[in-house]
């Protein structure tokens, strides 16, 4: 009975300690949104694709399982706009899952996002489910990157837009799994009645309470279907100026650290010594 007792007790330790890393942590934070640039960024629904990218460095292997970021909603013709689908990309930093043997059609590929996702969630298809609520109904960026005007400065971008500034909080339905690497976040957004989402720059370098730096910290990239695959850097290549600004972009992740096999074995080795030598003290005083 005694023996069962430690076996039941080992079994709950180990089972409060997988709960604690199901419930997830910030593992990445730079949701610090400011006014000066908004980045389109949408999936391929009824319109070609655009995708902006900004990274993130993880230490060790994680499992991704939420994010949020920050955008302004642009109307269009219609009425107001609402969130139809909701994409998020994971890239690793090229050369990776890139054709290095091409001639890039781009000023340089060096620290940019590779040339396919390494992985994505879909809501359409069920791969995340997302909430967005309104941080201010009337909110102008200074310059912009909108549809169309993805190329070389100038026209050093395409000047102050106004819109609802949002956040979007998103829910993976099956986790990112990422080794420990550097990475390159890419979030997408598709509006109704012609409207268009921005995702907001943030902070640069990182600062403010509750971000976590990262180093290096890359500038933030963006490509549409003409480019793919290449990308071009926000501030140095479209923007331009000497000297050429650059940007972050406004998100954070959630996620856990899975912790190594040896740390596992561990983990239960302590458990049992430690349980098994509370009930032989306790019989020798029985």
């Amino acid at each position: 009975m005694r023996l069962r007792s430690a076996c039941l007790l080992v079994v709950f330790g180990l089972e409060v300690t997988l709960a604690g890393a199901a419930n997830g942590a910030v593992i990445y934070n730079n949701l610090t949104p400011n006014n000066l640039m908004g980045l389109a960024s949408r999936p391929d629904i009824g319109a070609t694709e655009i995708e902006a990218a900004d990274d993130f460095v993880l230490g060790a292997r994680t499992l991704v399982n939420g994010a949020s970021f920050v955008g302004l909603l642009v109307p269009g013709t219609g009425l107001t706009p609402s969130i139809s689908d909701v994409v998020a990309e994971m890239y690793r930093v090229f050369p990776a899952d890139s054709n290095t043997t091409r001639t890039p059609n781009v000023p340089t590929r060096f620290n940019s996002p590779s040339d396919v996702a390494l992985d994505s969630r879909d809501s359409a298809s069920g791969g995340l489910t997302f909430t967005m609520s309104v941080l201010n109904p009337s909110f102008t960026v200074l310059n912009s990157v909108q549809p169309g005007g993805i190329h070389l400065a100038p026209p050093a971008g395409d000047g102050p837009l106004t819109g609802q500034e949002v956040q979007v909080n998103v829910t993976f339905t099956t986790p990112f799994d990422l080794s420990a690497d550097h990475y390159f976040f890419v979030p997408q957004v598709a509006l109704s009645g012609g409207a268009q989402f921005y995702w907001l720059s943030a902070s640069r370098p990182i600062s403010g309470p509750g971000t976590t730096p990262v180093a290096p910290d890359l500038q933030s990239w963006t490509r549409d279907a003409a480019l793919d695959p290449d990308w071009l850097r926000v501030g140095t290549d479209i923007v331009g100026g000497a000297p050429a600004p650059t940007f972050n972009a406004a998100f954070s992740l959630e996620g856990n650290i899975v912790p190594e096999p040896a740390t596992f074995t561990f983990l239960l080795g302590g458990l049992v010594a430690v349980t098994l030598r509370r009930f032989s003290v306790r019989g020798k005083r029985g």
